[in-house]
């Protein structure tokens, strides 16, 4: 790409914008570009207000109902109020002494405990119960909360509601019933979803100032011009601002997850700085060659504006995708992605014609280099470019390049082949974490298995009460060296007398794959023997538990989210491009590429290869839902780059009928955007590795290595290899399927002519 400022005027007479209301909307912002910008500053500033008035929290409060662990809790509720609820634990310890030296001091903290709102129930751990007369366990706290040394408790807490979900202001009620305990020096620490109310707020701009000056650093080497780096990072961050905005106000009547403003940021910074540099590309070439500012932003928004709104409403309905789960926690994280990518399009289609409106022919004023845009011919008799040569060989040599991508691939995806899902316990949290404190204590105090309790629930209610010892018996026998349990604690009955209630302590950690499998053996085989014959029924329930059958339905779940995802997807490219080939060449290197990245984040998270370096303490499984939110993102955001690529190809293959010789054009004249591109996203999505939350870490690692195996081994091997060896066979399709599909045009071309015998559109004469 050598065209320079110097070709200004040189070649045809620029052409008027192209008819139609993407051409005349980016027009008319380049021309009153004062008034669209007012408007996107007006528009910041009042949402941006409101949401400070009347902006809603995040939190992670959800159900799952109609599974066990949600069923038994019910159950819990009905007839134990005060075992049921959501638990937290309260730990203390004390170095240097029992914790009866400081009984009076606990008595205090858990009567203030108990006043606080939403408390259910709050347990002395050392009042006298009759499983051991120096302290007390409920029928739900076996083994008894105190350390055989007598210096690490744990005050149980149950809540009427998900404490997580509650104000940070909460804490301080917290904090003031403790408040006695640590004056006397004792350690107290918050475990569970107490715990993580008690989190540190993420910190993410930190990430998000990392990946705009690695953007702008990008940009100013692939471009040179300085005015023409800052358009994109603007609007996209202008963008960004305005959707969170619009996902907080939406907060206040909806639950979104607490990561959901971090993945929005994510996915809008990289999109919005995308769709602003398709645009800004094509406009500065429109430039180089003398067309009217106004009119360039017009025609650049109705062609490479088509390829962005096409692209973002691939993204759009691959995170729709998400709520083929039924899981309202899934598809809330889908949907306030797709918030900011859709201010993301109207930001560029609006925003970005507006900005080169405003700096018209002055864009490439401020230089670290000779500017460069689109094209990469330089002037008659030059050598030709880098990227005209390198298409040149993949046009010569297809099968080695794709020989080549799908062995990188290939080798990137082995570790998927041993992924784990689970849920990543609070052991693999910083130790700054006070829930992660608490799980230290409790493990060493009580046994790893202690920080994942699971409570057996029978309800007799319907068993006479003649048959109630019996039953009592047979569960017991049932229950009785069941393999991966630690411990088994008595069956007894608590609340109104019609629920039978046990505590099994697992063997391992909660993300241990044999606790796990302890859940589903108790579900599906234990239990369900123990109650066989009786009108009983029993449920395995408490948060481990709840996290196992979260996986479960998440694993089961996951391959139609997929069909349907890729479904749609090819449905759009098929709409567009008019080429069934097309569609499954997009559908399988797109899978391609996300076994890759798979493979990345299994080898780093759950082999540990560099998690350390990456703030990862120890081997974790794979979070259960980030596969299922990378693949819905990934697909989307591949869409990007295929569909950016194959616009320009299909061009020149209507204009020349020469099916090689366009694909060779295509990848010349969009390599360096899409290189740049990738990179400014690669750097946008792998800032948020120094977040402090291990999803984010997850999901920021594989979102920057898929956008980086997507956008080199795919878009710029494999890609153009297979267009290459199908030909003209690539844009084929069916006269009836022609017939059928809604005709899409991402460039603002002709009408397709009619079509030659065996469907092949023939270039415009």
């Amino acid at each position: 790409m050598t065209s320079s400022p110097s070709q200004r005027g040189s070649g045809p007479p620029a052409p008027r914008a192209p008819a139609g209301a993407l051409g005349r909307l980016g027009e008319w912002c380049g021309r009153h570009y004062a008034v669209v910008i007012v408007v996107w500053l007006v528009a910041l500033g009042g949402l941006h207000a409101a949401q400070s008035t009347v902006g809603g929290t995040y939190s992670d409060d959800f159900s799952l109902s109609g599974t066990q662990s949600y069923e038994g809790l019910d159950v819990l509720n009905a007839h134990a109020p005060g075992a049921g609820g959501l638990s937290a634990q309260v730990v203390l310890h004390d170095a240097k002494a029992p914790l009866t030296t400081v009984r009076d001091q606990i008595g205090r903290t858990v009567a203030s405990l108990q006043h606080l709102p939403h408390v259910l129930a709050a347990v002395n751990p050392l009042a006298p119960s009759p499983q051991n007369p120096s302290s007390s366990a409920s029928p739900t706290q076996f083994p008894t909360p105190v350390s055989a040394d007598g210096r690490t408790a744990y005050i149980t807490v149950r809540f009427d509601t998900n404490p997580a979900s509650l104000e940070q202001a909460y804490l301080s009620g917290v904090d003031k019933a403790v408040a006695p305990l640590r004056s006397a020096g004792v350690q107290v620490e918050y475990g569970g979803s107490l715990g993580e109310l008690a989190r540190p707020q993420p910190a993410d701009l930190t990430s998000e100032a990392i990946g705009f000056a690695v953007a702008i650093v990008v940009l100013l080497i692939g471009f040179g011009s300085v005015i023409a780096a800052t358009i994109p990072l603007i609007t996209a961050l202008l963008s960004v601002i305005v959707g969170l905005s619009c996902l907080s106000l939406l907060a206040n009547a909806f639950t979104f997850a607490s990561v959901s403003p971090t993945l929005a940021t994510m996915i809008g910074l990289g999109v919005g700085i995308d769709y602003a540099l398709f645009l800004l590309t094509r406009h500065r070439q429109q430039i180089m060659d003398g067309m009217d500012p106004a009119v360039s932003a017009g025609r650049a928004v109705a062609t490479s504006g088509r390829a962005v709104l096409v692209s973002g409403c691939t993204v759009i309905v691959a995170l729709a995708g998400l709520y083929v789960s039924r899981i309202g926690f899934i598809g809330k994280l889908g949907a306030a992605a797709a918030i900011t990518v859709v201010t993301a399009v109207l930001g560029s289609l609006t925003l970005v014609p507006a900005l080169l409106g405003l700096t018209g022919r002055r864009i490439d004023r401020y230089r670290v280099r000779t500017p460069v845009a689109e094209r990469s011919a330089g002037p008659p008799g030059a050598e030709p470019g880098a990227w005209h040569r390198y298409a040149r060989r993949v046009h010569d040599r297809p099968w080695w390049f794709l020989a080549a991508g799908v062995a990188v691939a290939v080798v990137l995806a082995i570790p998927l082949l041993s992924i784990r899902l689970g849920h990543i316990d609070d052991g693999a949290d910083p130790t700054s974490f006070t829930d992660r404190r608490a799980y230290d204590l409790i493990a060493k105090g009580f046994g790893p298995g202690a920080n994942a309790p699971l409570t057996i629930v029978i309800d007799q209610s319907r068993v006479p009460s003649a048959d109630h010892a019996a039953l009592a018996s047979k569960l017991r026998k049932s229950l009785a060296g069941v393999p991966g349990a630690a411990s088994v604690g008595p069956l007894q009955p608590a609340g109104d007398g019609k629920v039978l209630i046990a505590t099994v302590i697992p063997a391992g950690v909660p993300q241990a794959a044999d606790t796990t499998r302890l859940v589903n053996h108790l579900k599906d085989s234990v239990v369900p023997q123990g109650v066989a014959g009786t009108a009983a029924r029993g449920y395995v329930t408490g948060t481990t538990a709840a996290q196992v059958d979260f996986l479960d339905i998440i694993s089961s779940r996951l391959p139609l989210i997929i069909a349907v995802v890729v479904g749609l997807a090819c449905v759009i490219i098929l709409a567009v491009f008019r080429g069934v080939l097309i569609a499954v060449k997009a559908a399988v290197l797109n899978l391609l590429s996300i076994a890759a990245s798979y493979g990345v984040v299994v080898a780093v998270f759950q082999w540990g290869w560099g998690g350390p370096a990456l703030g990862v303490s120890e081997k974790v499984p794979i979070e259960s839902y980030v596969p299922m939110m990378m693949f819905a993102i990934v697909f989307g955001l591949s869409m990007d780059y295929e569909v950016f690529l194959l616009a320009r190809v299909r061009e020149a293959w209507l204009r020349t009928n020469d099916s090689r010789g366009s694909v060779t054009h295509g990848l010349e004249i969009t390599a360096l955007v899409i290189t740049c591109a990738a990179l400014i996203m690669v750097s946008v999505f792998a800032a948020f590795v120094l977040s402090n939350n291990i999803v984010v870490k997850m999901v920021g690692l594989g979102l920057a290595v898929s956008v980086l195996i997507d956008a080199t081994v795919v878009r710029l091997l494999l890609v153009p290899a297979v267009l290459t060896l199908l030909g003209r066979h690539a844009w084929w399709t069916p006269r009836w399927l022609d017939r059928v599909l809604p005709h899409l045009d991402t460039e603002g071309g002709p009408a397709p002519s009619p079509r030659r015998p065996g469907g092949c559109a023939p270039p415009p004469q």
